[in-house]
């Protein structure tokens, strides 16, 4: 009698290199177990005392930074199961620019209590039941815990209501100049003339980030305009100031136009060759003369500047500024109204812009030219100059001002303008209301709803942690001030605004959030919460992975081996 050995389940259907993993070989547990890995490292990074990660990349870049979104994407992550949780971060980054941590957290602790579930015998699709009716219940009850709203999206005090504790979270103690700065770019590029109850459009482009080493932070500043890092051509450097100067914006060369077929010029004698070169320099000249008689006194070129136009353009004084970017130049064409001119010649009255101040000034050693708006003029874009001693602070700085820029976008959405309490306030409510719903389900389902509840104490539990309180006596001390008897005070919100102290100031660990100013956008905690359990859902209702082989040869290894690679390779 032969023995028979075990073979492959999947021999002879794939090719060589497939793996497979089934929840029969606990594939479930072990997805759950890599997401805990990640889920532990963007832990201790949120809230405002949340702490820095370094990351070096495939690059050998540096990284130091607290935000979920931008660890992830600088990780070279390969599990599927952890692709998920970071494609759901990346979409909150995307869409909301706030509560990136709060995605990842979320859903590896939802994944986390679901793993108890589990091993007591619910199967996966009772949980993501459970989950989804807890997820549905849970917006009901977002929409009764707005404690403010944002009424006009033009006031610069509203905006830092919601600006402050997203800014804070990543830049604790420089909230309040980086929310000014902020506010103060945003109020520049939002349309005046509104109507009321109509929301004005707000474009995240339009606020863009300088960063200039040298000086601190509080040398920032906010250009109603543009910064480019590069100085004119010519020797005008800078244009009068106090009145308004007309710019024109070519995507072509400022040079002699070649021709799309191959010519050949026959010439006699020398003569005719004078003759040809001085036909070529009436023709420039004629062309810039053109554009000087209509009163324009700035150019910006998106191609190359050829020396003999560069000189008649600067017989006739007008500046020249090379900006090889289309994009900028689509950027500079916002501030100044003008329309970019595939062509070279005179422009139309309809198609020059105006610019009131064009100036070349050194910051910080660096020569930069300022195309700027003054208060009577409208632009679209605005720039914020910022000052750092390292590139590695000045870099982590623009990532929580884009943070606050993304969070204005959210804002101008429908019901973007409500606030939930927050400092962790807004989860323990959740934690009691969700649980009370629990107890109400009859079934199993309750076991899962109970545990969705249960995964939101994360937040002000880690809130605690980081900021070195006592775990074990503030989170009793909120539970009891959320903690409410009759309908009197459950119709009040004063019970909804008791939040994570974090200065550490009250002996109880507890504090107000309105006399803080702290508050979470009603609009990025649902879609947080929605995508973390969607996120949650789908890992759950994974019963088996399959991979192919990576395609590509075998990869080099990373360091000179002797005998085996060349020491160049």
């Amino acid at each position: 009698m032969s023995l028979k050995l075990p073979q492959n389940p999947n021999a002879g259907l794939f090719k060589q290199g497939y793996n497979s993993y089934s929840n029969a070989d606990g594939q479930i547990n072990k997805s759950i177990a890599a997401i805990r890995e990640i889920h532990q490292m963007c832990l201790s990074s949120i809230g405002p005392c949340g702490r820095n990660k370094v990351i070096i990349n495939h690059l050998g870049k540096i990284i130091i930074t607290n935000d979920a979104a931008t660890m992830l994407r600088e990780l070279d992550i390969i599990h599927p199961a952890v692709r998920v949780l970071v494609m759901a971060t990346e979409q909150q980054k995307i869409d909301m620019g706030d509560c990136t941590n709060l995605v990842m957290v979320l859903a590896a602790e939802l994944l986390n209590v679901a793993e108890k579930l589990i091993s007591l015998g619910l199967s996966p699709i009772e949980i993501i039941q459970g989950y989804n009716m807890a997820k549905n219940f849970t917006f009901k009850e977002l929409d009764s815990m707005v404690v403010n709203e944002i009424e006009d999206r033009n006031d610069k005090l509203e905006l830092k209501k919601i600006l402050k504790p997203v800014i804070a979270s990543k830049q604790y103690g420089s909230e309040d100049l980086l929310s000014d700065l902020v506010a103060d770019a945003v109020a520049h590029v939002l349309p005046k003339n509104v109507p009321s109850g109509q929301i004005p459009f707000f474009n995240v482009d339009s606020v863009r980030v300088v960063k200039i080493m040298g000086g601190s932070l509080n040398n920032s500043t906010v250009i109603k305009g543009m910064v480019f890092n590069r100085e004119p051509e010519g020797h005008l450097k800078s244009l009068p100031a106090g009145i308004k100067h007309k710019v024109a914006v070519f995507t072509c060369p400022l040079d002699i136009a070649n021709t799309e077929t191959k010519g050949t010029v026959l010439l006699h004698n020398a003569e005719e060759m004078l003759n040809f070169s001085k036909d070529e320099e009436k023709q420039i000249d004629n062309m810039m003369k053109e554009i000087a008689d209509m009163g324009v006194t700035c150019v910006v070129a998106g191609a190359g500047v050829g020396e003999l136009a560069l000189h008649y353009l600067n017989r006739y004084n007008i500046l020249v500024l090379k900006v090889p970017s289309k994009f900028e130049l689509r950027r500079i064409c916002r501030v100044c109204g003008a329309t970019p001119l595939p062509r070279l010649g005179a422009p139309t009255p309809e198609e020059i812009g105006i610019i009131e101040t064009v100036k070349t000034m050194e910051i910080g050693g660096d020569r930069v030219t300022i195309f700027q708006q003054e208060s009577g003029e409208i632009t679209r874009t605005a720039t914020i100059i910022l000052r750092g001693a390292t590139q590695n602070n000045l870099d982590d700085i623009e990532r929580a001002i884009d943070d606050g820029v993304a969070v204005i976008k959210g804002l101008m959405k429908p019901d973007g303008g409500k606030l939930l309490p927050g400092a962790g306030a807004t989860e323990i409510e959740l934690v009691s209301r969700i649980t009370k719903y629990g107890e109400r389900t009859p079934g199993l389902l309750q076991l899962a709803i109970k545990q969705f509840a249960l995964a939101f104490e994360v937040i002000p539990r880690t809130l605690a942690e980081t900021a070195g309180l006592d775990v074990n006596e503030v989170l009793p001390n909120l539970y009891s001030a959320h903690n409410v008897t009759n309908d009197e005070e459950h119709n009040d919100i004063d019970h909804l605004c008791k939040g994570v102290q974090l200065d550490g100031e009250s002996a109880d660990g507890v504090t107000d959030i309105r006399e803080e100013g702290i508050y979470d956008a009603l609009a990025a905690k649902k879609f947080a919460i929605n995508v973390a359990t969607e996120a949650a859902n789908t890992v759950l209702s994974i019963d088996q992975i399959i991979m192919a082989k990576r395609a590509g040869g075998p990869a080099p290894p990373s360091r000179p081996k002797p005998g085996n690679w060349d020491q160049d390779d």
